[in-house]
């Protein structure tokens, strides 16, 4: 699988006006550039069965200067909410076997946080629980089993599949005023609409605010098989029953002969 795009052009059409407003100040009868402009370089990922990953690469320039003390951007991206089930096990008798469960709803299939410096150190605690900054801020809601070490494994589980991604890289700044963030995107991502939030902070208050919306699609093959796999599960079971059974099939003939 590939990812592919195309770059919005009228969104770096409009990036490029709010930059050239920024570097001429405005007359008085016009309306002034807004202290934060920002876009996506691709509005659409495209899975096909050879892709391996990708990046969702946020840019944009701010009215002043970014720096230590002054302005600074947070990026948060988010994607399609899903249900988890995540088990326990316990040992019986010399065996491991499942356990209390706990099931979690309304879970982001992805999210991502990137800052120019560490969130929190920006924002005050109660403005990032307003914002839902952090892992450990997301409202999940558990049922069934409870306890913290449910919690702990499923947001262990999502970040070591590249999941949910917390600051592990800062958004880079450029000339003072241009800025970029790469959120790195796995090869196990879900399919459907992504929402990437751009925020300027100042005097540790969010001051404005961006959303940017994002479309992961399959193509090709992968299509084809998703669709078949929803659509008609019992064909789709049978079918990778005998292919793997040809597999195994295979593999046997080819290792007797060598």
């Amino acid at each position: 699988m590939t990812a592919g795009g195309r770059r919005s052009l009228p969104g770096l059409a409009a990036l490029l006006a709010a930059l050239a407003g920024f570097a001429a100040p405005a007359p008085a009868q016009q309306v002034a550039p807004p202290p934060l402009a920002a876009d996506l370089s691709v509005r659409r990922i495209e899975v096909t069965t050879a892709f391996a990953g990708g990046e969702i690469l946020v840019f944009g320039a701010t009215e002043r200067l970014i720096h230590e003390g002054g302005d600074q951007v947070v990026v948060l991206a988010s994607g399609p909410m899903t249900s988890m089930v995540v088990r326990e096990k316990v040992e019986r008798l010399g065996f491991w076997i499942n356990g209390p469960a706990a099931r979690f709803n309304r879970v982001p299939s992805y999210w991502a946080l990137a800052g120019t410096r560490p969130v929190t150190e920006m924002l005050d605690a109660t403005d990032r629980t307003d914002l839902r900054l952090g892992l450990d801020l997301l409202p999940l809601v558990q049922l069934g089993a409870q306890g913290a070490r449910f919690r702990g494994a499923l947001a262990g589980g999502k970040q070591n599949a590249g999941l949910w991604v917390d600051q592990v890289r800062p958004v880079e700044v450029s000339g003072g005023r241009l800025f970029h963030a790469r959120l790195p995107v796995p090869a196990t991502v879900a399919t459907g609409e992504y929402r990437v939030q751009v925020m300027l902070v100042r005097d540790r208050r969010v001051v404005a605010r961006q959303e940017l919306s994002l479309a992961v699609v399959r193509t090709g093959s992968a299509a084809w098989i998703a669709d078949i796999a929803r659509g008609q599960p019992v064909l789709y079971g049978i079918a990778c029953i005998l292919l793997a059974g040809f597999a195994g099939w295979l593999g046997s003939v080819l290792f007797r002969r060598g």
